[in-house]
């Protein structure tokens, strides 16, 4: 385990421990500063004098909400944000030392929240200024408008959800809204606390373990080596197998341990009635839930969905890469559905602009683009294959289909992530020179085969129904 690591598990230990004392806060104003210090003094603890990144992206895109049109602030805060990040990425063409990995940890959770603010805010206006069309609405759907409307804002509250100790490091991401209702609401008192950190303490043997095992065993350096290269064409394929499981295992750890967190803070917990989604919040029963007395809020069920950050089990297990990456960093998920998928205006191109934008936030390494940019490619041949295995089928037949899907989207997954996590471009090519691009190859002929067999079929049915 290097430095890194260690002081990235000692920061989330501190603050599951800090959790306990700050949930018994009922001065909101109060908490909002504890929150908030503490949050400021993980990153800098973490980045030292290269907070000085973070604090530059937070003052400007602060100043672009308060003082630009409301109507445009979004476009000023996104445009600027992800440029900054461009080159908050490559200061060491400018002179300027590379940040730590941790501050890079929190420029993109910062971003996330800064843009998804500028969101917020915008659409409040837009609400005020539709006030008359608004009447149309049904009651719940005024409650829940009015609800999201964010009146009165300072640099103060920008600052304070920014740096709220809860998503600092890691995330999850969480609305403005969230981030209100959890200095305001007293939610955090009835929630059934060890049963939620239960549900999230399961997984955590059994990932740990997998994931030392397989970094001890197979570690990923070992496919850079001369010895790798005189292995059998099988061994360095199979190689990506557990690549994938050392990826992915270490992301779950993080993910549950950031979620961790929350539930130690009362962070995101809503009355479940509410059906939570993860990164939004509460959506639906908003008159139910304005009318509910503090005796009611006492004898009623809770949930973390809010903050909701990974399902391991549906992530790995369901057939198809569509669904598995609704399961996968769900509140980051959510952020790109919300505010680059649906908001980006010619349809035709909103999954490829996504997975650009997903791309852009992770970094400037080879390797991003690489496994994020070809998710198209693989949701092309995957709705092909879907369509010949999975439609129409059930019982038995279904389960052989969806076992079949699932093999082929993990192969497809470990491939991509191998160049996710070797990110410079002279290692992914050596890599995948090494297996002679055989995942590519092999799933374009799929594809084309795939689209001749549907073309037939409806060829078959169109004969078929004239016959008859």
């Amino acid at each position: 385990m290097n430095r890194d690591d260690v002081i990235y598990l000692a920061l989330l230990a501190f603050s599951m421990c800090f959790g306990l004392y700050y949930r018994r806060i009922n001065d909101h104003i109060k908490k909002k500063y504890i929150g908030a210090s503490l949050g400021f003094l993980i990153v800098l603890i973490v980045s030292r004098v290269h907070i000085i990144h973070v604090l530059i992206t937070t003052i400007v895109n602060g100043l672009l909400i308060l003082y630009t049109d409301r109507r445009k602030c979004q476009v000023y805060v996104f445009s600027f944000s992800f440029l900054y990040l461009f080159f908050f990425r490559t200061t060491a063409y400018f002179g300027i030392p590379y940040p730590p990995s941790h501050t890079n940890l929190v420029q993109m959770m910062l971003i996330l929240k800064i843009i998804g603010l500028a969101f917020e805010v915008n659409s409040s206006y837009q609400l005020s200024l539709n006030k008359g069309d608004a009447q149309n609405n049904t009651d719940d759907e005024r409650l829940e408008n009015e609800t999201f409307q964010i009146k009165d804002i300072g640099f103060l509250d920008i600052c304070c959800y920014l740096f709220c100790y809860c998503g600092v490091l890691t995330g999850p991401y969480f609305t403005y809204r969230t981030y209100v209702d959890h200095l305001h609401k007293p939610y955090h008192k009835y929630d059934d606390m060890k049963g939620a950190l239960l549900e999230k303490l399961t997984w955590l043997p059994l990932l740990i373990t997998l994931h030392l095992v397989t970094n001890h065993y197979w570690p990923l350096y070992y496919v850079e080596t001369e010895e790798f290269l005189n292995r059998s064409f099988f061994y360095r394929y199979w190689y990506i197998w557990p690549s994938f499981l050392i990826f992915r295992s270490r992301i779950y750890i993080g993910l549950i341990l950031t979620e961790i967190v929350c539930i130690f803070a009362g962070f995101g917990v809503y009355p479940t009635f509410t059906e939570p989604k993860a990164g939004h919040g509460p959506t639906k029963n908003f008159r139910k839930l304005k009318e509910m007395t503090p005796e009611d809020l006492k004898s009623i069920a809770y949930d973390y969905e809010t903050i909701h950050c990974v399902d391991v089990y549906k992530a790995d297990c369901v057939p198809t890469m569509r669904e598995a990456m609704k399961y996968w960093n769900i509140t980051i998920q959510y952020w790109l559905a919300a505010y680059v998928y649906k908001k980006f205006p010619y349809k035709k191109y909103r999954t490829m602009v996504t997975m650009l934008v997903s791309s852009l936030w992770h970094g400037v390494y080879a390797g991003y683009y690489f496994c994020i940019g070809t998710v198209p490619f693989g949701l092309l041949w995957e709705d092909v294959w879907a369509k010949l295995l999975l439609e129409g089928k059930t019982g038995t037949v279904l389960k052989l289909s969806s076992l079949i899907m699932l093999f082929f989207k993990m192969q497809l997954f470990s491939y991509q992530a191998t160049a996710f996590v070797l990110l410079e471009i002279r290692k992914i090519i050596h890599y995948y020179n090494c297996v002679y691009h055989c995942i590519p190859i092999l799933y374009t002929a799929m594809y084309f085969l795939g689209k001749y067999i549907l073309k037939q079929k409806k060829l078959k049915q169109k004969t078929t129904g004239k016959v008859e």
